[in-house]
């Protein structure tokens, strides 16, 4: 069922009244707005006019729109604005004037030759708080290289402790470093808001995939500063701790963690290893992670001849933490998932109902929005205008030359199901 909260948006929500405008494209600046609007901030998506964000033009396409745009956009809205034109500036520094942040992932200093740069736009808004995205970073020697994801994930040190030790180099499945990367600027941007109850003016966040990437690197950091060793690929292994890792079943596999005494012994009681308890190998995680040799394959000298089913009953029966390894279709329809309520159906005007994934964030006061889908391509523009002072007669004239654009549905490619 589609769940209208307009009201929780006004009223519930925690970030209601705070106004977000995103200059943003692909995922880091996205995803971190949509934390954002989901906590209830009235995010304004700008964008060209000219086919907008280009997630909008990858697929899979339900009825010609974005699967993942419709997603990675909800609860905001679009305005399509060309801000290269000086028509175009006037619109944007008069949404400058009053909104509470601005976020932007362009490359850095792209925003500055348009004269948007933080100094200036702190004299257009004080208490503006502008936050940047960025592959390296506002400044240092890689400031100006584009910075993608997977590049972030290769100098951050991710991909060396990712993957097979006999394999080739791999990146984490997901885009891990554009996420958290989204995540610290939404974190930014709270901080920055708290800060200017205090000062009565905002400020500069700068946040880049490149450091939100080495910020995960907490083991790794812990062995280096130690001991000088770097972090290796270990597989499904932990860095530090054992057994911590997949282990193999007669038809699949099992993660299991057993890194404390109780859970040591449980493990060893509900495998018929209690011979292991005693062994002077084996005596603590630690020693256990220095003889993953012999530990693993004597584990899995029970665990291959059992079912996956089997090994987590036994392991859940003595108090061992475990999963089976799901794939994301059992994800998306996991049966504890959906009795919590954690997917929810968007409303959009194209596609109808867009099943969501919900916020992580759970309040017993005031619940995260769950409102609209990702917003066609200008869908808000007039709304947003007239919102911002703009008379009727000067939206018409601004759409008549095209510096903004109403309703615009972006040509996409050939869409099979469309």
């Amino acid at each position: 069922m589609i769940e209208d909260t307009d009201e929780a948006r006004e009223i519930d929500a925690p970030l209601a009244g705070v106004r977000v405008l995103e200059i943003g494209a692909f995922m880091a600046a996205p995803f971190g707005t949509m934390q954002l609007a989901d906590l209830g901030a009235d995010v304004i998506k700008v964008e060209n006019p000219d086919g907008g964000d280009p997630v909008r033009m990858i697929g899979p396409y339900v009825a010609g729109q974005s699967s993942t745009f419709a997603r990675l956009n909800r609860n905001k809205r679009s305005i399509a604005l060309d801000i290269k034109t000086a028509p175009g500036k006037r619109v944007l520094t008069q949404l400058l004037k009053t909104v509470d942040v601005l976020v932007e992932n362009l490359r850095p200093g792209a925003l500055a030759k348009l004269g948007y740069d933080y100094e200036t736009v702190r004299e257009i808004n004080p208490r503006i708080i502008y936050v940047s995205a960025s592959g390296w970073g506002q400044d240092g020697p890689l400031a100006a290289l584009p910075g993608l994801d997977i590049m972030a994930q290769a100098r951050s040190g991710l991909m060396s402790v990712t993957g097979d030790p006999q394999g080739d180099p791999v990146k984490i499945g997901v885009p891990i470093c554009d996420l958290v990367c989204g995540l610290y600027l939404a974190m930014g941007v709270l901080a920055a808001l708290r800060a200017r109850e205090s000062v009565g003016t905002g400020q500069h966040v700068d946040v880049s995939l490149f450091e939100s990437g080495v910020s995960f690197t907490i083991w790794e950091a812990g062995r280096y500063f130690a001991t000088g060793e770097a972090g290796k690929r270990l597989g499904s292994a932990h860095q530090a701790t054992a057994p911590y890792q997949a282990i193999r079943a007669a038809d699949g596999w099992v993660t299991l963690g057993a890194v404390t005494p109780t859970t040591w012994t449980g493990l060893c009681s509900a495998l018929g290893l209690a011979e292991l308890v005693d062994d002077p190998r084996y005596q603590d995680a630690h020693e256990r992670h220095r003889h993953r040799e012999t530990l693993i394959p004597a584990i899995e000298a029970v665990t291959a001849l059992w079912t996956t089913d089997a090994v987590i009953a036994a392991l859940e029966s003595g108090g061992v933490p475990c999963a089976p390894i799901a794939d994301t279709a059992q994800v998306f329809n996991d049966q504890h998932l959906t009795q919590r309520g954690f997917f929810w159906d968007a409303r959009h005007p194209v596609m109808g109902a867009v099943r969501q994934i919900g916020s992580p964030m759970r309040f017993s006061a005031t619940p995260a929005v769950r409102a609209a889908a990702g917003p066609l391509l200008g869908a808000d523009t007039e709304a947003v205008l007239a919102e911002f002072g703009f008379e009727p007669d000067a939206i018409d004239e601004l759409i008549a030359s095209g510096v903004v654009a109403s309703m615009n549905v972006p040509r996409l490619a050939a869409d099979p199901s469309a």
